[in-house]
């Protein structure tokens, strides 16, 4: 790896857009619309260029930041997250009178804390992320300040969120305490040559770390604040933090422990195991018995999380790769639902209940479809993304011997399309009560980017392997 300043460049593409987007908010003239998403996409197009031409490069920033090929197709993830954002936002932020400069800073500025947090090799430096991203997320989860449930949202995601954070930063001084060092190369060089009998610290050390991590993918039992803060929060920012921070964390938590904690993989691959196990089981079983469809999607968001840890634990080649590809299938469908969701709300309602969605194929026949097609791939069936997903992170975990595991999985992915499937019976089969209090046309730009998101879902699933051979390439180069 040579050390360059280059490193930072996507970063500083997308910092810089959110400081644009700040000073054109406070010196436009009263009244004047100025287009501050297409500023910040002309950001995130910036950054995605340039880790284009960082990749293969493996450019290192102040021993830091690291631009390698894993964190690239992690920080892409993450720019296509942004851009879809800022596109399905493009019609809500003006219909629910939301503060249009402070809310796409505030996503730009935790797209730039995502990015540092998928490149870091350094603890620290990962914390300092989680919490840029973090309070990014926290207020643009109560940005309606006028709304009860947002600010209930905001408040009990922050104080959680803080109470990890100590978790968190208590591991890294003890790993600290341990290798002298919070740089992962040399504090994985350190543990290679450790035992775990000789200095147990070493378990006190992952496990803290690991409720850090857990947290932030919403790994049970630490998932209390989900279900609570993806109601609340406007439905394109609860997209957007259940795929967005979800990413981010999982490229840190994969980083952390299959390269620095590598050497104590049979120690802490039970404990996540188990994490694994409970997290896919509850946010199954839980969302079937939920009628508010964001609650829904959390449950199903928790359940998501389990099965990118079936591949963390199995931690083989093709589970590896299975990460990198299920992140960028369950982001692009996952925020296609939820771009949905804010497009059939309204101000004073948000429509997010399933009796909402009785008969929307015949007032919305296209948003319909295209919530139809974002469910059947949460729920994994072919030919989608979601099933390609689900097929590798089950196939790496029979590789690997942890059959058992893979079992709970397929019979949590049985039982999720129950209530995936639920919906889509109550939009094509149930009469409607009363009409949805939505517009009755829908901005061109959102409609774009659920076309754009459905040609990914059906592309990843019906012509996979491009991808993941890229993904593997990607992985392999640091694990």
């Amino acid at each position: 790896m040579t050390e360059s300043f280059t490193a930072i460049v996507p970063m500083l593409c997308v910092t810089v857009a959110a400081l644009a987007v700040m000073g054109a908010e406070a010196f436009r003239a009263r009244g004047e619309d100025l287009p501050l998403g297409g500023l910040g996409i002309v950001g995130l197009v910036g950054a995605a260029a340039a880790s284009v031409l960082l990749w293969n490069r493996n450019a290192v920033s102040f021993g830091v930041i690291v631009a390698d090929n894993f964190g690239l197709f992690v920080t892409m993830v993450l720019l296509l997250v942004g851009v879809l954002t800022i596109m399905f936002s493009s019609p809500v932020v003006g219909r629910d009178g939301l503060p249009k400069g402070d809310y796409y800073s505030l996503v730009l500025f935790a797209i730039a804390g995502m990015i540092m947090m998928a490149t870091a090799n350094d603890l620290l430096v990962v914390f300092i992320a989680l919490e840029i991203l973090s309070i990014a997320v926290y207020v643009l989860t109560g940005i309606r300040r006028d709304d009860p449930r947002a600010t209930e949202a905001a408040f009990k995601y922050f104080l959680l969120g803080a109470f990890s954070s100590a978790f968190f930063l208590y591991g890294i001084a003890f790993t600290y305490g341990l290798s002298g060092s919070t740089r992962l190369d040399r504090v994985g060089t350190y543990l290679a040559a450790q035992s775990l009998s000789d200095n147990p610290l070493i378990l006190v050390a992952l496990g803290l770390l690991l409720v850090g991590f857990a947290f932030k993918i919403s790994a049970v039992p630490f998932h209390m604040w989900t279900p609570d803060a993806y109601e609340g929060a406007p439905a394109i920012v609860t997209g957007f933090m259940s795929t967005g921070v979800k990413a981010a964390a999982f490229a840190a938590f994969a980083r952390v422990f299959l390269s620095a904690f590598e050497p104590f993989s049979g120690d802490w691959a039970p404990m996540v195991w188990l994490l694994a196990a409970a997290t896919m089981i509850l946010g199954t079983v839980v969302g079937v018995a939920q009628s508010n469809l964001k609650r829904m999607l959390a449950y199903s968001s928790i359940a998501h999380g389990g099965y990118l840890l079936v591949g963390l634990v199995a931690a083989n080649e093709i589970g590896k790769a299975a990460i990198l590809f299920y992140l960028l299938a369950y982001a692009v469908t996952n925020l296609a639902a939820f771009g949905v969701i804010a497009l059939l709300g309204a101000r004073d309602a948000a429509n997010d209940e399933l009796r909402d969605y009785a008969g929307l194929w015949h007032t919305r026949p296209a948003l319909a479809a295209l919530m139809t097609v974002c469910l059947l791939s949460l729920g994994g069936l072919p030919p989608t993304a979601g099933f390609i997903g689900k097929w590798y992170v089950f196939s790496a975990a029979v590789s690997a011997g942890y059959y058992g595991l893979a079992i709970i999985g397929v019979l949590t992915s049985v039982i999720s399309v129950f209530f995936y499937l639920r919906v889509v019976v109550m939009m094509y089969m149930a009469d409607r009560p009363a009409p949805i209090a939505a517009p009755a046309e829908t901005s061109r730009v959102a409609m774009a980017a659920l076309a754009a998101s459905i040609a990914v879902i059906f592309y990843l699933g019906v012509l996979p392997t491009p991808i993941l051979d890229f993904a593997a390439a990607s992985i392999a180069t640091i694990f």
